[in-house]
């Protein structure tokens, strides 16, 4: 049975999360957070009941307040504050009421259980990574929120229990078959679709007051005689470059040719992978330019397309799985909204 018919959070239940936060600041502006008429009595209201948990203001605040900041960033103004602010309630509400059915789903397995040993250790990690290894500081935070340490314990075993069941829900959409893999790709080819680039590394010989062109060109002669000895070219950047990526051998990562100079792009894009050019001389310095790898302009082959095709068609499956999962668990729960 279902009485899950969704609603508008209604205006006293906005009001009572928002009275818990200070006023806050919309992009340079001072608004307020709520309306300035509360009624208290909605300080300890009841959002919904999902099955026989009651989820209550005070649960929602807690999950709403630390996203605040974010969305005081992102609000315009106080008009669009609210509007995020609302939204924002709505999806916790849901969350929290989703939380509850997927715990009871585990639990319809009377063999599923969460080791003591486990909750032990959550705990444990908890009192370490939130209140700094202090036990009388986490005492005072559940005082503060009014639960026992049983409660507490029962809050970290429904955490792993929804972890370990939306892990399962994601696990179950793991494998794409080659042919989704492929019907993707030949519906999608313009997405793959890489301009000619290189992964470049080069070596930079700064130009000082006395060097000339012909001074210049000596020094990164001289840097290329011993890179056709055999010097690792990394190597050689470290000890003679001068750019700023002289301490990660040179490597300046990807490079699409719209990206360089055009000095440079003449250069480096006339190379095959694992060549070198001759230095180049500017303004700056002597450069020494380098092809740690090469891609062609043109659409990807489908092998090598593959693995990131089939990470989105996973993901895609994860989350419509999932969401049809949780979906079902909705259709079949006693929840009423208030």
């Amino acid at each position: 049975m279902s009485l899950r018919g969704h609603r508008t959070l209604s205006i006293a239940l906005f009001a009572a999360i928002a009275a818990s936060l200070p006023l806050v600041s919309v992009r340079g502006q001072t608004a307020p957070a709520a309306a300035d008429s509360l009624n208290l009595r909605y300080a300890n209201g009841i959002a919904a009941i999902a099955e026989d948990k009651v989820i209550t203001v005070d649960d929602i605040r807690r999950e709403v307040g630390p996203l605040i900041p974010e969305i005081q960033k992102q609000a315009h103004n106080e008009k669009e504050f609210n509007e995020k602010l609302e939204s924002l309630q709505e999806d916790v509400i849901q969350n929290l009421i989703d939380r509850v059915l997927i715990v009871k789903e585990f639990y319809k397995d009377e063999k599923r259980h969460v080791p003591a040993s486990y909750i032990d250790n959550m705990v444990a990690d908890t009192i370490i990574s939130q209140f700094d290894g202090d036990r009388s500081k986490y005492l005072a935070y559940l005082r503060s929120r009014g639960i026992s340490q049983k409660d507490f314990r029962r809050e970290q075993e429904e955490n792993m229990i929804y972890d370990y069941m939306r892990q399962q829900q994601a696990k179950s959409s793991s494998t794409v078959s080659p042919v989704k893999i492929e019907a993707f790709y030949a519906e999608n080819k313009e997405r793959f679709y890489q301009e000619d680039s290189v992964h470049l590394r080069l070596i930079q010989i700064a130009r000082t007051p006395e060097d000339t062109d012909a001074t210049l060109k000596t020094k990164a002669t001289e840097v290329i005689i011993q890179l056709t000895a055999g010097a690792d070219f990394g190597d050689l950047a470290r000890q003679y470059s001068s750019d700023s990526r002289k301490g990660k051998g040179g490597d300046w990562g990807w490079q699409r040719r719209p990206d360089l100079r055009k000095e440079f792009s003449d250069v480096i894009f006339s190379l095959e992978k694992g060549k070198y050019g001759p230095p180049l001389v500017m303004p700056e310095g002597a450069f020494i330019l380098f092809v740690e790898d090469r891609k062609y302009a043109g659409t990807l082959p489908l092998d090598e397309a593959r693995p990131d095709i089939e990470r989105l068609l996973v993901q895609q499956g994860s989350r419509q799985a999932q969401e049809r999962w949780l979906e079902k668990l909705r259709r079949n729960a006693y929840v009423k909204h208030f």
